[in-house]
């Protein structure tokens, strides 16, 4: 535990009305020296490289090409619910490459608490690439335990191996086959809380600056690992799906606000307004059925979601009562074993939904000032009204179970000219995910799917 978390000299007054601050400064670092420097500088890259030496890169291993379409065609049909795409095709979606895995690991300074933590991630590049290589920063998202990270994919490179849901990262891999295997660099944060050092740590599912901080800590690393593998970063590219979908605009905006360019970025089914997702997700809130169809009933699982916005916002936001306070006494001791553990042999028939879980005067009037402060975060937090100055395309489906599509068009009305959304006819929550990657124009408003739009954007 002790490599793991150091405590920092951030100080706080009482609490009582403290709530983080909506933007999070990017420390700008002077130029690279050498060639690798100048082509960086170049690009705008200069400001997100760190010192040599702050990216540790171990647990090397090579997905061949053939294990990759291997794997991506067993998780296609898993993902592609209520067959919104045609089936997985080997001729048009084949790797067209090899590619190298490499676990990051570096430390990142949490700007709510100003604790240091030892956090993972994954670089993935095509097999032996010596760049330049555009740059795909992937964010992940929801993930109910502590392992399904990207870093651990390099376990699959096994022949063997079967991959699990809810154990391995198959929305990683499909950035991998469609993006690393093609010609891209990828970057993906593990997450504070998260992979093989999480220790005790609680994850910041939902908390902006520590999120953000861990995204560019992570990009940073990749980087510093790029430069130290003899390949040079070109454009930067964003993706992101669900709470990922969230991060990735937190990270887009924070690097605009640092003048750092980003070339474009997709984000699928991503729950950009915190306070109306955590309504909705608790029933506070409903919205009209899409015209011709009755929308698809919110899931149980939300409620493991509820338990994760809580316990984060306790621990971050040092709201210290806050479980005790909304949620019904007989479920305080799941939700409190449940953010030990990840335990997910749980009987999921005595599992309450989401407004279950919650006292009932939560969505109807003040309840006392650890609540009032609370949803004054979750505001703070919402990542929906913000102008763009680089293109960014919101994906989401007309069946996603979560996020109701009104949710995401108010995103979308709000981006500025830059901002465009994309509605996938019949999608649920992995099947918009999916579009997104190897969905047609057919399938997404005549739009390209990311990688055919990321590769129209690219220099040269």
């Amino acid at each position: 535990m002790a490599e793991n978390r150091v405590e920092g000299a951030m100080t706080f007054g009482n609490g009582e009305d403290q709530i983080s601050a909506p933007s999070l400064q990017i420390n700008r670092r002077s130029l690279i020296t050498g060639a690798t420097g100048v082509a960086l500088a170049s690009m705008g890259w200069a400001s997100l490289v760190t010192p040599a030496g702050a990216a540790i890169l171990d647990n090397k291993t090579t997905l061949t090409r053939a294990r990759l379409d291997e794997l991506a065609a067993r998780s296609f049909g898993i993902f592609n619910e209520n067959k919104v795409l045609p089936d997985f095709d080997a001729g048009k979606h084949a790797a067209t490459s090899d590619v190298d895995l490499h676990r990051i690991t570096t430390f990142t300074q949490v700007p709510e608490t100003g604790e240091t933590l030892k956090i993972s991630g994954l670089l993935a590049l095509p097999a032996g690439a010596k760049g330049p290589l555009p740059v795909v920063s992937w964010q992940h998202g929801t993930i109910f335990s502590f392992v399904q990270v990207p870093s651990n994919l390099y376990l699959v490179a096994e022949p063997g191996y079967v991959m699990k849901d809810n154990v391995d990262s198959q929305e990683t891999l499909f950035n991998i086959h469609r993006f690393a295997a093609n010609g891209y660099a990828v970057i993906a944060a593990d997450y504070i809380g998260k992979g093989p050092y999480h220790g005790s740590q609680s994850e910041a599912y939902a908390v902006k600056d520590a999120s953000t901080r861990a995204s560019i800590d992570i990009l940073n690393a990749g980087l510093e690992g790029m430069r130290q593998l003899g390949v040079e970063p070109a454009e930067l590219f964003l993706n992101g799906w669900s709470q990922g979908g969230l991060n990735t605009q937190w990270l887009h905006q924070a690097l605009q606000t640092s003048a750092i360019p980003v070339r474009a970025a997709g984000a699928s089914s991503p729950f950009n307004d915190v306070v109306e997702s955590f309504d909705y997700w608790t029933g506070s809130i409903t919205f009209s059925d899409p015209p011709g169809m009755s929308y698809p009933p919110r899931p149980k699982w939300l409620t493991l979601c509820v338990i994760l916005v809580l316990g984060s916002y306790e621990s971050y936001y040092r709201l210290n009562d806050l479980i005790d306070t909304v949620v019904r006494p007989e479920y305080v001791p799941m939700v409190r074993k449940f953010l030990a553990d990840y335990d997910m042999n749980l009987d999921f028939s005595k599992m309450p939904m989401p407004k279950d879980l919650l006292i009932d005067s939560v969505s109807r009037q003040f309840v006392n000032d650890t609540y009032s402060r609370f949803r004054r975060q979750l505001a703070a937090n919402t990542a929906s009204y913000f102008e763009y100055s680089n293109p960014i395309r919101l994906f989401y489906g007309l069946a996603d179970e979560p996020l109701h599509p009104t949710m995401c068009r108010r995103a979308v009305n709000a981006g500025g000219p830059m901002m465009d959304g994309v509605a996938v006819n019949g999608a649920s929550h992995r099947g918009t995910f999916l579009a997104s990657l190897y969905g047609e124009p057919d399938h997404l408003q005549g739009r390209p799917n990311l990688v055919s739009w990321f590769n129209s954007l690219r220099v040269g």
